[in-house]
């Protein structure tokens, strides 16, 4: 690695900012940024420690009694490598040349990569209600991650991160922990007794080709070209100052024309408003439905609840499910929230002394802005709780639109072209020596499915690779989330651009050291960030038991279809990892394709003609006939082909699902 000058980019709300990255070119010593006090070293393994200098300086590291002497090369750059050496402490280290660095707090574990799109970077933050008390207990210095600096370059692989530090899963820091990273790393660590060490390089939105280097890149000409128009950094200046003014002037006009907050008038968030004239609403809901409005702009929703004395002055949670696409919220003329995007749950801390006995209006000015339509999404918890005691929120509120404004045209997102995260995000942490790699991605290549097919496994083979750990023994294991289910469930068999991605997503199994965590049973329908990030975290925490770590006795995968027979009536599928049977689930909603829970769900035949029906299905065994009479000489079988298959019910023994499939004759 030589001391030269990188040119780097920092993502900053959405815009990119110029930095630079130099390697100091002065007598000290200087070490990257994962190299660094609480860091976590993997254990019994060969670990490169690496660093700068000037050239020809002697640089000694001493660690865990063993001395370790070097000379940094023409450019600057110096390594050693410490012994394999067993999990354990804290420790320390010394790394002299002209100057001293004293490293601390040093544990030796398994460092693993955690990395993808936004459902890894999730924190513990948005989902710590969901597990209230256990994440209240957190405090395991034994667990510790690595927040990697979510920026881009498209020109240069950078040598060094921008920032980060090595923070333990304690009160203090949990909060910020990947949320699927951190159970996968608490389960670990309470079956192995090790230290984990989790990188955390992962940025929402992120495709897969944003992952891999130009020389990858190769392989995908229009991504490639994407990559080098990239490269011109007065054009990314150009399309963010154009989208910054086109957002600010959207914003700007919407205030002035908004008139629940005109200058010198009542407010509309005001409990004294005199709301005559306006219409009624329900929530959940959108307002194209309800009240035929298609247009974009602000709107305003008023609700007035009553509470008893009791209540009078008590700090309470509103929740306000999710709102489409941006919210400010008011209690009693008081500031509780805001939101600026469509995604995140609304969860906001009502104050003491904001609440009072009798009437309270609450008042909610929503700004839809994007594509979407505006509103209210459904089946989310709309609520105010206080002191245990919730008040509903659902039903009739008063309504009004108080600006129309066209449709904002997206902004260029700029962080996610190819190869940009790869080089910033990925290639400064090469020389770090890991244990394998988490990956939850998938959700913005949908509709490209057969691209992907390429893409995945040429990104898993870059990754061995540059880690140099990609052959036999050694080759770096890869485990990885299959998309959880999604969108409104249909209520006849078709095609599906989730289900086409989560089917490229499995062919990557074929390569070595490779585990999938199927989670078609942990979605939710009206989100694509769904709240139950530890049943992820479990089975990537199963997969690495048994193909890691040598657990032969832990079950870790679903059903997986094995063989398939086709005769003029039926198809028999055979599986293998039914660990005590197959088992057919109870629904998690209620059954329609067929009577009863007790009976298969989600199965899908076609003939000759392509066209697919709901089929019977019966477990035989360690088989599963299936049938329809529909359907004569049958040629193809689809089990849980849908973006969000409800009813999928085909379980093993132990629990976990099968993972969708198409098999054909």
């Amino acid at each position: 690695m030589q001391a030269r000058l990188f040119p780097r980019v920092c993502l900053t709300f959405g815009l990119l900012t110029p930095l630079s990255l130099t390697t100091p070119a002065t007598a000290d010593v200087t070490l990257p940024k994962l190299v660094s006090d609480g860091m976590v070293l993997q254990r019994e393994a060969p670990v490169k420690i690496w660093g700068w200098a000037d050239a020809g300086e002697v640089v000694r590291v001493d660690f865990l009694g063993e001395q370790y002497r070097t000379e940094a090369g023409d450019g600057g750059d110096w390594s050693i490598i410490l012994k394999p050496t067993p999990a354990g402490g804290p420790h320390t280290m010394r790394v002299r040349g002209e100057n001293e660095i004293q490293l601390q707090n040093i544990l030796l574990g398994d460092v693993w990569l955690a990395s993808g799109q936004s459902n890894m970077e999730y924190p513990i933050n948005r989902i710590a209600h969901a597990f209230a008390d256990e994440i209240a207990a957190v405090n395991n210095p034994r667990i510790r991650q690595f927040q990697v600096p979510q920026t881009y370059d498209f020109n240069v692989p950078q040598a060094d991160l921008s920032g980060g530090e090595w923070l333990p899963a304690t009160q203090q820091h949990i909060q910020n922990f990947s949320a699927v990273a951190y159970f996968f790393a608490d389960n670990t660590q309470q079956r192995e007794q090790v230290p984990i060490g989790i990188i955390n390089s992962s940025l929402g939105g992120s495709p897969a080709e944003a992952w891999v280097s130009e020389e990858t890149l190769q392989q995908f000409p229009a991504h490639l070209a994407e990559k080098k128009k990239f490269e011109d950094a007065q054009l990314i200046e150009s399309i963010q100052r154009q989208d910054r003014a086109r957002s600010d002037q959207w914003y700007a006009t919407a205030a002035q024309k908004d008139r629940g907050l005109q200058s010198g008038k009542t407010p509309w968030y005001a409990p004294a408003l005199d709301t005559e004239g306006w219409q009624t609403f329900s929530v959940p809901g959108y307002w194209a439905e309800q009240a035929g409005i298609m247009e974009k702009g602000v709107f305003w929703l008023r609700k007035t609840i009553a509470l008893p004395e009791a209540q009078a002055g008590e700090p309470a949670l509103l929740e306000l499910g999710r709102i489409v696409d941006a919210d400010e919220t008011w209690i009693n003329g008081h500031k509780v929230g805001n939101t600026t995007y469509l995604y995140p749950r609304r969860r906001y801390q009502v104050p003491a002394g904001v609440l009072q006995a009798g009437e309270n209006v609450i008042a909610i000015r929503v700004t839809n802005s994007g594509g979407a339509r505006g509103g209210f999404v459904e089946d989310k918890p709309y609520q105010l709780t206080v002191g245990g005691e919730q008040f509903d929120l659902k039903g009739q509120w008063q309504f009004r639109q108080s600006a129309q404004m066209p449709e904002l045209e997206s902004q260029t997102f700029v962080r996610w072209k190819p190869a940009g995260l790869y080089n910033a995000m990925l290639h400064p942490l090469q020389n770090y020596r890991i244990k394998g790699a988490l990956w939850y991605q998938g959700e913005s290549n949908v509709g490209r499915a057969q691209e992907y097919r390429k893409l995945f496994p040429a990104m898993i083979r870059e990754w061995r690779a540059d880690w140099q750990q990609n052959a036999g023994q050694d080759a770096l294991p890869f485990l990885f989330v299959q998309l959880a289910n999604y969108l409104e469930p249909k209520a006849d068999p078709g095609d599906s651009a989730w289900a086409e991605l989560r089917a490229a997503q499995a062919s990557a199994l074929s390569l070595d050291d490779t585990a999938m965590a199927v989670t078609i049973d942990a979605g939710e329908w009206n989100d694509i960030h769904p709240l139950d990030k530890k049943i992820v975290g479990q089975r990537l925490a199963l997969a690495a038991a048994n193909r890691v770590y040598g657990h032969a006795d832990v079950v870790a995968s679903g059903p997986q279809l094995a063989s398939a027979k086709f005769d003029d009536e039926k198809a028999v599928l055979e599986f293998t990892h039914t660990h005590k049977g197959l088992v057919a689930a109870p629904c998690a909603s209620q059954c329609t394709h067929s009577e009863g829970n007790s009976k298969l769900h989600e199965f899908a035949i076609a003939g000759s003609d392509g066209r697919y029906h709901w089929a019977n299905a019966r477990i035989v065994g360690e088989r599963v006939e299936v049938w329809s009479e529909q359907v004569r000489q049958p040629r193809s079988v689809r089990y849980a082909w849908a973006d969000n298959p409800a009813e999928a019910n085909l379980y093993n023994g132990a629990g976990l699902p099968a993972a969708p499939f198409q098999v054909d004759q």
